[in-house]
């Protein structure tokens, strides 16, 4: 696999979406062929499944069933978009991935922590990220500014108490993983946030290649 997967974690309203584009925009002017995509959706299957998840008239989903939607929402955007770019030589940035089931089933809804690792190697075929980016704020404003968007989803409407329960559970994750997941105040400008992301990125690639090029000088 020679692509790059990146992926952007966060709480509801956190801006993964402005901050993956401006990502883009800077690949872009180096020339890099990048790919842009989301969970759960990024294959008409799984944005069918999205449908189905976020529709706030499926109140009575129970966690099971909500877990295993997104494991087969998953399992269908790897095989059909992910790997396929990975393996073309392609950059990938996704908006959420198996870190958000860890966090929304996972540790807001108490779901085992065992069951989830290996319902994600399965969906995944063993698949991680190799950089992510949480970017991280209180949930209560978060909230808010999804609220001013208009039109809020199943998962936006869950209590405060619940988006608190996810945003320990990133922090979980980025403590655990420290080398893959690079924590982002949300709660300011912009373009401070993009410029953080482009310094950690960049910084990432140059270690990259340093252990590429050592790999490729040992015997």
């Amino acid at each position: 696999m020679s692509g790059l997967f990146i992926t952007f974690e966060g709480v509801e309203g956190s801006g993964k979406s402005t901050q993956i584009e401006l990502l883009r925009q800077h690949l872009a002017e180096r020339a890099l062929s990048v790919l842009i995509t989301r969970e759960p959706g990024g294959t008409p299957t799984a944005e069918a499944i999205r449908e189905v998840l976020l529709d706030p008239r499926n109140k009575a989903l129970a966690p099971m069933a909500e877990l295993l939607l997104y494991a087969a929402a998953r399992a269908q955007h790897v095989e059909e978009r992910i790997r396929p770019a990975l393996d073309a030589g392609q950059m990938v940035l996704c908006d959420r991935f198996a870190d958000s089931t860890t966090a929304y089933q996972g540790i807001a809804r108490g779901l085992s922590l065992e069951l989830l690792g290996e319902i994600h190697r399965l969906a995944t075929s063993n698949l991680r990220p190799h950089l992510t980016f949480l970017l991280d704020m209180d949930p209560e404003l978060g909230l808010q500014r999804t609220r001013e968007r208009g039109r809020i989803d199943r998962m936006e409407q869950e209590s405060i108490a619940f988006h608190r329960r996810v945003r320990e559970g990133f922090l979980a994750i980025a403590d655990n993983e420290p080398e893959r997941v690079v924590v982002l105040d949300a709660d300011q400008e912009l373009e401070v946030i993009a410029r953080d992301i482009r310094r950690h990125f960049d910084a990432y690639l140059e270690r990259r290649a340093r252990e590429q090029a050592l790999a490729a000088d040992t015997p």
